[in-house]
C-alpha cells in the first residue's frame, strides 16, 4: 500500500475487515472519525480485500454480507479522511503484529492512535490483541482505544451472528444488528418473460459475485432502488420448480410499477421472507399463490409504513 499524502502529520487509524459494517463497526467508525477531529488528525480505516480468511483458511472463509463495492457505497457515509482497501496476500499474513506496527501503523499512516474493537486480533495467528497494541503503541507513541461490542437484545453484534440471521431468512434480525435492511445489488436483465404472461411482470437481475451472501431462498417484501425511485415489491429468490429445467433466478416484481427498466441497477433491500419456495401443479394454482403474496406484501407494507431503518 502507498502512502498518506505528505502533507498529513498524524492519523486516528482502525484496522479490519469490517464486513457488514454493522452496528459495532459503525461504533468504531464514529469514534475514529471524532478522535480525529478533535485532533486535527485524518481518520483512517485499513480494511482489506479479499477477506483474510480466504488467504490463509479457504476451508472455513464465509461468505461476505458486503461485497467490495458494496462495502465503498456503505463507508462513504461515513465522511472519513481515507479508506484504504489493502490487497490481503499470503506475505501480508504472515507479518508479525511487530511489523504490521512498525512498517504499517507507524511508517505509512502515521498513527497518533489507533481504535479497535473489543474481540479485535491481527498480525500472524491473530496475536495482536489489545494488550500487545497497547505495548507497541508505548514503544511506537501511538495511543490505543478499544471500543466495547454493541448489543442487540443482548447479544453483542457480530458478523458472524448476522450471517446466520441473513442464511436464515431472517431478515429483521440482520437488519437489526447492520442499522439498515440487508441489500444486494444487480443489473435488470431479459429472461423468459413468464411472469408478464402470468400476470405479474418481474424483472430478472443479474446474480452477484458468488462470494456475496444470499438470503435463504424464498418470496421476500423486498425496497428496490431503480434510478432515483424507492419502490416497494415482491422477490423471488431461489429454484423455479413449477417449471421444469428453469434455473434458479432473483425475480422482482415492483408493485404498481409499469416502466422499461432494463438495463438499470436496481439495489434490493430484504423486509421480510413471506414463505418458502414451493412447486405448483399447475399455472392457475401458481397465480393464485402470487396474487396471495402480494395481498401479503401490501399487508406487511400498510402494517410497517414501508418504513426500515436505513441509517448508517
Amino acid at each position: 500500500m502507498s502512502g498518506l499524502p505528505a502533507h498529513v502529520r498524524e492519523t486516528v487509524v482502525t484496522v479490519g475487515t469490517f464486513d457488514g459494517v454493522h452496528l459495532g463497526h459503525q461504533a468504531i467508525l464514529r469514534r475514529i472519525r471524532r478522535r480525529a477531529r478533535a485532533l486535527d488528525a485524518w481518520s483512517v480505516l485499513l480494511t482489506f480485500d479479499p477477506h483474510p480468511l480466504r488467504v490463509v483458511r479457504p476451508d472455513v472463509a464465509p461468505p461476505l454480507l458486503t461485497i467490495p463495492n458494496e462495502k465503498k457505497e456503505i463507508l462513504a457515509q461515513f465522511d472519513l479522511d481515507c479508506v484504504a482497501f489493502v490487497p490481503f496476500t499470503t506475505e501480508f499474513s504472515r507479518y508479525s503484529p511487530e511489523k504490521f506496527v512498525e512498517e504499517v501503523l507507524v511508517r505509512r499512516l502515521r498513527a497518533s492512535e489507533l481504535v479497535i474493537g473489543y474481540d479485535h486480533g491481527f498480525g500472524r495467528g491473530r496475536t495482536g490483541d489489545a494488550d500487545v497494541l497497547e505495548r507497541l503503541g508505548a514503544l511506537h507513541g501511538f495511543e490505543v482505544g478499544v471500543v466495547g461490542g454493541v448489543a442487540v437484545d443482548g447479544s453483542a453484534i457480530s458478523s458472524t451472528r448476522i450471517r446466520r440471521a441473513v442464511a436464515a431468512g431472517d431478515m429483521e434480525t440482520a437488519a437489526a444488528g447492520l442499522g439498515r435492511p440487508y441489500s444486494l445489488r444487480g443489473t435488470v436483465v431479459h429472461g423468459l418473460e413468464r411472469g408478464r404472461t402470468l400476470g405479474f411482470p418481474t424483472a430478472n437481475l443479474t446474480p452477484p459475485p458468488p462470494d456475496k451472501l444470499l438470503p435463504a431462498e424464498g418470496i421476500y417484501a423486498v425496497r428496490a432502488s431503480v434510478g432515483t425511485e424507492l419502490r416497494e415489491g415482491l422477490l423471488h429468490l431461489g429454484p423455479r420448480p413449477t417449471f421444469a429445467g428453469s434455473p434458479p433466478a432473483i425475480e422482482l416484481f415492483l408493485i404498481d410499477f409499469d416502466r422499461d427498466i432494463y438495463g438499470e441497477r436496481v439495489v434490493v433491500e430484504f423486509l421480510h421472507r413471506l414463505r418458502e419456495v414451493r412447486a405448483f401443479a399447475t399455472e392457475a394454482g401458481l397465480i393464485e399463490q402470487m396474487q396471495r403474496d402480494l395481498e401479503a406484501g401490501r399487508e406487511f407494507f400498510s402494517r410497517s409504513g414501508g418504513d426500515a431503518d436505513d441509517g448508517a
